[in-house]
C-alpha cells in the first residue's frame, strides 16, 4: 500500500467484505443484537456455575454509583466483614463518604507537594503533564487506603452518608481539578523565590479544597456516639469515641502487615523484585505504594489460602475484558472475538500492557474460590456496582480470566516466604509516573 488510502484500496476492502457471506451474516447479527450478544460464547456461559466448594459471603453488595471509588469501596468491604462479626451484624457499612473526604483533601496535599517538587521543569515536562493530568481522580491503590485508615480512621455509614456529590463526583472533581490546577500555577510561580513562599501558598490552596468537600461531603465527624442493635435483638453503645478509636476497636485486620503482590509480566520488570510509581499516594508521610511481582501461581495460591482461612480478599484488575454483566461471568474467551472478525487478538499479557491495550483498572474482592484436587477452578467475586450487575451484586470469574486480567492481590506478609519477605526490603524499582501500574489510582 502507498501511505494513503487510495480508491482501489478502498474498492479491495469492500469486494473482499461482500464476498464472505460468514461476514455478513456478522453484520446482521451485531446489527441487531450488539457485539456482546453476537460474540457469547454459550459454552462457557452453560458451564460456569455458581456454586463454588469456598463460598464466605452471606451479605448485601454495595455500590460506588456514578463514580471512581472502587479500591475504597474493596477496602471497605473487606473491612466491615471483621466488624460485623464483632458487633453481631449481619448487615452493615463503613462510611465510604467518609474515607471520600479525607482522601480528597489528604491527596490534594499529595499532589501540591508533587507541584512543588517540580516547579523548576517545564510545564510540558512529561510528568509535570501527567500530574496535571490525574488531579483530584476518584482512583487509589490498597497501600492508599490502609493510610487513610490508620490516620483518620473509619465511622459506620450513618455518621456520614453518602451525598449526590459522593456518588456521581463528576461535578465535583471538575471544580476541585479547576482549583488544584489553578493553586499549581500559584505554587510554581511562588516556588521560584523560595519553597517556604510556595508552601504559604499551598495552605490557600488547600482551605479552599477543604472548604468545597465540605459543601459537596458533609463535615466529617470529630467524635462519634455509636449505638446499634445486633442479630440476637441484643442493644448494644458504645462512645463516644474519635473516628480513629472506632477503627482500632472494630478493624480486626493488621493494616499495617500487609503487602501488594503484583503480576507483571513485562520484560522490564524482574520477578521477586519491589517497584512503584513516582508520585503515586495520597498522603504525604505514608508508606509509599509498592509492589512486589512474583510469578501468577504464587498469586493464586496464596489469594486461595486466604479465602479458605475465611477472609476475603482484595485484589485489583482490567476489570471490562472479557465480562458479562448479564451472565455474572468472567472468562478469558468468553467473547469469540477472532471466530466473530476473522481476525487475531492473540496480544500476551506483557504485550497488552506495553501497548497500552490492557491495565490495572477496578478494585473488588474475592469472596470465594472454587477448588477441584486442590487447584482454583472458578473465583467468586464481590463487586460494588449494586445489586442489579451480575448475580445479586456477585460474579463468577474462571481461572482464565484470573491468569490474564488479575494484576494484583493484597496479602498478609506472614504469608511470603523468607524470599519474599526480604525481597520487600530491597529498595523498589521506581517506575514513571504514567506506567500502567499506576493506573488503578487514576
Amino acid at each position: 500500500m502507498q501511505r494513503a488510502l487510495g480508491d482501489a484500496d478502498l474498492e479491495l476492502f469492500r469486494k473482499d467484505f461482500l464476498s464472505h457471506p460468514t461476514y455478513r451474516l456478522v453484520q446482521n447479527a451485531i446489527t441487531k443484537v450488539g457485539l456482546d450478544g453476537a460474540a457469547t460464547d454459550r459454552g462457557i456461559v452453560n458451564e460456569t456455575g455458581h456454586a463454588l466448594s469456598v463460598s464466605l459471603d452471606d451479605w448485601k453488595v454495595t455500590d460506588q454509583k456514578h463514580s471512581g471509588r472502587c479500591w475504597l469501596f474493596a477496602g471497605l468491604n473487606l473491612l466491615r466483614v471483621g466488624a460485623m462479626r464483632k458487633m453481631g451484624l449481619k448487615e452493615f457499612e463503613l462510611s465510604q463518604n467518609y474515607v471520600t473526604f479525607w482522601d480528597k483533601l489528604e491527596r490534594a496535599n499529595y499532589f501540591l507537594e508533587a507541584v512543588i517538587e517540580t516547579a523548576d521543569r517545564d510545564v510540558d515536562d512529561r510528568t509535570v503533564a501527567t500530574l496535571l493530568d490525574v488531579v483530584a481522580d476518584d482512583g487509589g491503590q490498597w497501600d492508599m487506603f490502609v493510610a487513610i485508615v490508620l490516620k483518620h480512621g473509619l465511622v459506620p455509614k450513618t455518621f456520614m452518608p453518602e451525598t449526590q456529590s459522593s456518588s456521581s463526583t463528576d461535578r465535583m472533581n471538575w471544580v476541585l481539578r479547576y482549583v488544584l490546577r489553578q493553586g499549581a500555577k500559584t505554587l510554581r510561580d511562588s516556588a521560584r523565590s523560595s519553597v517556604e513562599n510556595a508552601r504559604a501558598e499551598k495552605a490557600d490552596v488547600l482551605a479552599v479544597v477543604h472548604r468545597v468537600l465540605c459543601m459537596h461531603l458533609g463535615t466529617p465527624p470529630a467524635e462519634i456516639d455509636w449505638q446499634w442493635i445486633d442479630s440476637d435483638r441484643n442493644f448494644h453503645r458504645d462512645g463516644p469515641m474519635t473516628p480513629q478509636d472506632f477503627a482500632r476497636r472494630y478493624v480486626e485486620l493488621p493494616l499495617d502487615e500487609y503487602v501488594c503482590l503484583v503480576h507483571d509480566p513485562r520484560p522490564t520488570s524482574p520477578v521477586g523484585r519491589t517497584f512503584t510509581v513516582e508520585h503515586l499516594g495520597n498522603v504525604v508521610g505514608a508508606s509509599p505504594v509498592v509492589y512486589l511481582n512474583v510469578e501468577m501461581p504464587v498469586m493464586k495460591e496464596l489469594a486461595a489460602r486466604v479465602l479458605q482461612s475465611g477472609e476475603p480478599v482484595w485484589f485489583g484488575c482490567d476489570v471490562d475484558k472479557m465480562m458479562s454483566s448479564d451472565f455474572g461471568i468472567w472468562d478469558a474467551a468468553l467473547f469469540d472475538f477472532p471466530a466473530l472478525y476473522d481476525a487475531r487478538f492473540d496480544l500476551e499479557k506483557a504485550d497488552r500492557l506495553l501497548y497500552h491495550e490492557s491495565r490495572m483498572d477496578h478494585a473488588m474482592l474475592f469472596t470465594g474460590v472454587d477448588l477441584v484436587d486442590g487447584r482454583p477452578r472458578r473465583w467468586r467475586v464481590e463487586n460494588s456496582w449494586g445489586k442489579d450487575k451480575g448475580k445479586d451484586g456477585f460474579y463468577t470469574m474462571n481461572d482464565s480470566w484470573f491468569d490474564e486480567y488479575v494484576f494484583e492481590v493484597a496479602v498478609r506478609k506472614s504469608l511470603l516466604t523468607d524470599d519474599q519477605r526480604a525481597a520487600l526490603e530491597q529498595e523498589p524499582i521506581v517506575l514513571p509516573a504514567w506506567d500502567p501500574m499506576g493506573a488503578l489510582a487514576r
